[in-house]
């Protein structure tokens, strides 16, 4: 999608001059050394009202940030991973309460912590099944090695699940693995950000009959002309790919990861559903765009508008909050008046949350700070994409729509 701003943003019902509030305030953070560049893309309407970047992708070679850079997207693969799966869904290839282990057997005899210690586990039988939309909205049990939260979290380390994957395992070596770790708890009992969208990565290879990159590309990303979005960058994008930063501990300021960020210029050994892709903001626009237009761009249906309203519905049982049944743990959203649907998170009530939103506005992010929302109230679509590892670094999220609503005056 191209990404040139073709109305006044006046017509749109911003205001210019706040709208350039966003640009100085994200600046700030290039300036003070602490992000190494940035674009953001506000769009109302399906129209642009605001594209602006700043910085560099690869500050040491002094190579700026241009429309076609190629970012890793990270975890914002999920929603792409979910709505693939929700494709599938709407054929009728399962239901959402389906045993996940009827079509992962590795899952039927999985266990729960109880207690003891990463070297002497006490684990229970499940009573509760894992079921499809438990992997959908994190709630099944799973958890991520990085969390550091619980000794789970370090048996998933211990077994080669940190940021990455075991050496060598495909992404049915990753579930198999997976599935021979205890769950936190019971599914459906709590919320945790998890491993959960891998496991339906593989869920949706079964059921499609095809490796994920394939059923990814034959269901969402080729219908809706995505190109750029892959599970590395090729021959054609490594120079436009950003390099991978992180936080110095004590300064904040950025210092380069090539250890991780090189992952992505080769093919993985697993496709993870959970946050394997890189992209491009224009690429991503069309997504999200699919999405705000209730599942359909360019004559193109991707699914249903009842699929996308109950994709981003609230899931959580008794339709409470994050706070209430989630961990407080990292996740890439805030907790406090936000739910979760079926791959994003859901803005139940802004007022609560102390960030500017709608009530149904959904979204989600990327470990490296990459951030999309779509707010159906006010037709927005925004985005951020910038390479510092941590998301939790800065607030950017909050901010981003905070300076997004004060711009809005129409």
């Amino acid at each position: 999608m191209d990404l040139v701003v073709e109305i006044d943003p006046v017509e749109l019902g911003f205001d210019p001059a706040r709208l350039g509030r966003i640009d100085r305030r994200l600046q700030r953070y290039v300036d003070e050394g602490l992000l190494p560049g940035w674009m953001v893309v506000v769009a109302r309407d399906g129209e642009l009202a605001h594209v602006s970047m700043s910085g560099h992708r690869d500050v040491e070679a002094g190579l700026p940030v241009t429309a076609d850079t190629v970012w890793r997207i990270y975890s914002m693969t999920k929603p792409i991973t979910t709505v693939a799966a929700l494709s599938l869904w709407e054929e009728g290839a399962f239901e959402l309460n389906d045993p996940v282990h009827r079509y992962l057997p590795e899952f039927r005899d999985t266990r729960v912590w109880r207690s003891g210690s990463v070297n002497a586990p006490v684990t229970d039988p499940t009573t509760e099944t894992m079921r499809v939309w438990h992997l959908m909205s994190h709630m099944s049990g799973l958890t991520y090695g990085f969390l550091w939260a619980h000794p789970v979290d370090e048996l998933y380390r211990r077994a080669g699940f940190e940021w990455g994957t075991p050496s060598g395992l495909d992404l049915a070596g990753v579930t198999e693995r997976l599935a021979s770790l205890p769950l936190l708890f019971q599914p459906g009992r709590e919320w945790n950000y998890s491993m959960a969208t891998d496991v339906l990565g593989r869920l949706v290879e079964v059921v499609a009959g095809a490796p994920l990159d394939q059923a990814l590309r034959d269901r969402v990303l080729d219908p809706l002309g995505m190109s750029e979005t892959a599970f590395h960058a090729g021959p054609a994008q490594l120079d436009r790919l950003a390099a991978l930063y992180a936080p110095h501990p004590e300064t904040k300021r950025i210092v380069r990861f090539d250890a991780m960020g090189d992952a992505a210029r080769r093919p993985p050994d697993a496709f993870l559903g959970g946050g394997g892709l890189v992209s491009t903001a224009g690429d991503y626009l069309r997504f999200a765009e699919m999405l705000r237009r209730g599942g359909e761009l360019d004559g193109v249906r991707i699914l249903s508008p009842r699929t996308v309203e109950y994709l981003a519905s609230n899931h959580l049982p008794g339709d409470t909050d994050l706070s209430t049944i989630g961990r407080p743990l990292f996740a890439e959203t805030t907790f406090d008046g936000v739910g979760f649907g079926l791959g994003v998170s859901v803005t139940i009530d802004p007022v609560a949350a102390k960030v500017p939103g709608s009530p149904g506005d959904f979204g989600w992010g990327g470990a490296a700070s990459t951030w999309f929302m779509v707010d159906p109230v006010e037709d927005l679509t925004v985005m951020l994409f910038t390479q510092l590892l941590p998301s939790s670094t800065h607030p950017l999220r909050s901010q981003m729509k905070q300076l997004v609503h004060q711009a809005l005056v129409d």
